[in-house]
C-alpha cells in the first residue's frame, strides 16, 4: 500500500501496474505448439525439409522414427508437397506455418478459424489435415512429444526471462497497462523442431501469433518488435482518418530501392513500420541516432519525425494508444518534404549477422548423471536408471536436482507397478522445490494413481495443482486438463 503522503510519478505507476497485470510468462503466452511439432516431424520424414544442421531436437525425433516401421502415409505426405512444389527455401515454408497456427492440435487438427477467415494458403492445404491424423497415429507422435518435452522445457526457458522483460518494457514504455485489447491474445511459440533460424508472424482475426525456431541465440527483438505491432497495428487502424492526411509522404518512400513493396503499397503499414522504428531506438541503450539514420535510408522516411515526437511523448502522461492522434497531428507536411528532398537512400537493407549455431555444451557432474539416467530410462533399461538415478542423489545437495532423481525413480516404480512405492517418490519430489517440468508432471502421476485409487476428489485436486504451476508444459497441462474431464484409465 503507497502512503498517502507519498508522491508517485506516473510513469511508476504505469510501470506498477504493467507488471500487476501482465506476466509475460503467464500459462500459455510462450508455449510450444503439438500441431509446429507434428509437421515437421512429418515433413522431416517425407524427407522434404531444406537441409541443415540438426537442432538436438530433431535428432531425437530422427531416432524415434528410426526406431520403428516407417508410418506408410510418408510417401502421401511427401506427394502432397512435392504438388505443391518441393520446397528448396525457407521461405516456400511459410504456407506449414501459417496451417499449424490455424489448426487445434492433434489429433484431430480441425481448423479454428471459420473458411473465410483462412488466408488462401492455408485454405488451399486442407488435404494435409487428414494426412497429418494418421501420421500422428502411425509413428506415435504423442509418444515423441511427451520425450520431446525435456529438450522443448530448456528451448522454452531461454526465452522466459528476456521476453518476460522486452514486454513490460514496451508496456511501460508505451504506457500500456494491459497485455493489449479485450479478447485479443499475443502467443509466442517456441519451435525447437522446425528449419533453424526462423522467425514468423501471423495474425488471425484477433490472435497474434510469433513463432521462432531453434538459434544459437535467443530472438527477443524479434519478439518485442511483434509486439509492439500488436500494440500499435489497432491505433493507426483506428486513427485511419488522421493518417490519411499525411498519406502523400508514401511518394517518397517509391524510390527507396531496400524497402519491401509491402510498405511501398500500403501507407498505413510503413506509418506504423516507422513508428516501431523510432520507438525501438527510444528503446536502445546506445546508438539510437545511428538507428534512426538507417531506417530514414531504408525508406522508412517518418522514423526521424517520429523519434522527435517520442522524445515529447516521454515528458506526458497519456498512453500512445490516446495520444497518437497528437502525433499525426503534429506532422508538418511542408518540413518533412524539406527533410525528404534530398535524403540519399541504401541500395539494399542491413542485415542482423546470425551466428553460427554451436554445439551445446556436455553435460557435467550430476547434469551427465542425470541425462544418462532418462537415457536408460527411455530404452526401458529399469534396473540400470535406478541405479544413475540413485547415483545423482550421491553427487549433489542441489535440491531440484534430487527432485529430478526422485521424479525420474518414482517413474521406474509405476513402470514396475508398484504404486506404493511411486506415490511416496512423488511426494518426496514435490518436497524439493522442483523444477516447473518435473512439478507439474508429478501432481499428474499423483491425481492419476489417485484416480486409479477410486479416490477422484483427490485426484482433481492434484489436476488442479498441476495447472497452477506457472511454466508448466503444455503436454502437462493437457493431461492435467483431460484428468479433470474424466477419471484416468477410464
Amino acid at each position: 500500500m503507497i502512503p498517502a503522503n507519498r508522491q508517485v510519478g506516473a510513469a511508476a505507476l504505469l510501470m506498477l501496474s504493467a507488471l500487476r497485470c501482465l506476466d509475460a510468462a503467464e500459462p500459455g503466452q510462450l508455449d510450444a505448439s503439438p500441431s509446429l511439432f507434428t509437421i515437421w516431424a512429418a515433413l522431416d520424414a517425407a524427407e522434404v525439409l531444406p537441409p541443415s544442421s540438426p537442432s538436438p531436437l530433431r535428432t531425437l525425433v530422427r531416432g524415434e522414427l528410426a526406431a520403428r516401421p516407417a508410418p506408410s502415409v510418408v510417401k502421401d505426405i511427401r506427394r502432397f508437397v512435392e504438388r505443391r512444389r518441393k520446397p528448396e527455401t525457407l521461405a516456400d515454408l511459410g504456407p506449414y506455418f501459417s496451417f499449424a497456427l490455424c489448426v487445434d492440435g492433434p489429433p484431430q487438427f480441425k481448423f479454428r478459424y471459420r473458411g473465410v477467415d483462412l488466408p488462401p494458403d492455408v485454405a488451399a492445404m486442407e488435404g494435409l489435415t487428414g494426412l497429418l491424423k494418421r501420421f500422428h497415429e502411425q509413428a506415435d507422435v504423442e509418444g515423441m512429444w511427451r520425450k520431446a518435452q525435456p529438450v522443448i522445457e530448456r528451448e522454452i526457458e531461454k526465452y522466459h526471462e528476456p521476453v518476460t522483460q522486452a514486454v513490460l518494457e514496451v508496456n511501460a514504455y508505451l504506457r500500456n497497462v494491459t497485455s493489449g485489447f479485450l479478447g485479443r491474445r499475443f502467443q509466442v511459440y517456441v519451435d525447437p523442431l522446425g528449419p533453424p533460424n526462423q522467425v514468423h508472424t501471423r495474425s488471425f482475426g484477433d490472435d497474434f501469433f510469433v513463432v521462432l525456431t531453434h538459434s544459437a541465440e535467443p530472438k527477443t527483438l524479434d519478439v518485442r518488435h511483434a509486439y509492439l505491432h500488436y500494440l500499435l497495428d489497432p491505433t493507426v487502424v483506428k486513427y485511419s482518418a488522421e493518417v490519411e492526411r499525411v498519406k502523400g509522404l508514401g511518394d517518397f518512400a517509391q524510390a527507396a530501392p531496400a524497402l519491401a513493396t509491402q510498405y511501398k503499397e500500403d501507407f498505413s503499414l510503413l506509418l506504423t513500420e516507422c513508428l516501431i522504428k523510432a520507438v525501438e531506438s527510444r528503446l536502445a541503450r546506445r546508438g539510437r541516432q545511428e538507428m534512426v539514420d538507417q531506417a530514414l535510408a531504408e525508406g522508412f522516411i517518418l522514423t526521424p519525425f517520429f523519434a522527435e515526437q517520442l522524445a515529447v511523448f516521454e515528458k506526458q502522461e497519456v498512453a500512445m494508444r490516446l495520444y497518437f492522434p497528437e502525433m499525426i497531428a503534429a506532422i508538418d507536411l511542408a518540413k518533412e518534404d524539406k527533410r525528404l528532398e534530398g535524403v540519399q537512400f541504401a541500395s539494399a537493407p542491413a542485415r542482423r549477422p546470425v551466428r553460427p549455431e554451436a554445439a551445446p555444451p556436455e553435460p557435467v557432474g550430476v547434469e551427465k548423471t542425470l541425462e544418462q539416467a532418462e537415457q536408460l530410462y527411455t530404452e526401458k533399461k529399469f534396473e540400470a536408471a535406478r541405479e544413475a538415478f540413485s547415483r545423482a542423489l550421491r553427487e549433489t545437495e542441489v535440491m531440484p536436482m534430487h527432485a529430478k532423481a526422485y521424479y525420474g525413480l518414482a517413474r521406474i516404480a509405476l513402470q514396475e507397478r508398484n504404486p506404493e512405492l511411486a506415490e511416496k517418490l512423488l511426494q518426496k519430489t514435490l518436497e524439493l522445490e522442483p523444477e516447473p517440468f518435473v512439478k507439474a508432471w508429478a501432481h499428474v502421476y499423483l491425481g492419476r494413481l489417485a484416480d486409479a485409487a477410486g479416490e477422484r476428489e483427490p485426484a482433481t485436486e492434484q489436476y488442479r495443482a498441476a495447472l497452477a504451476v506457472p511454466g508448466a508444459s503444455l503436454a502437462a497441462r493437457q493431461a492435467a486438463e483431460k484428468g479433470l474431464q474424466q477419471r484416468f484409465g477410464k
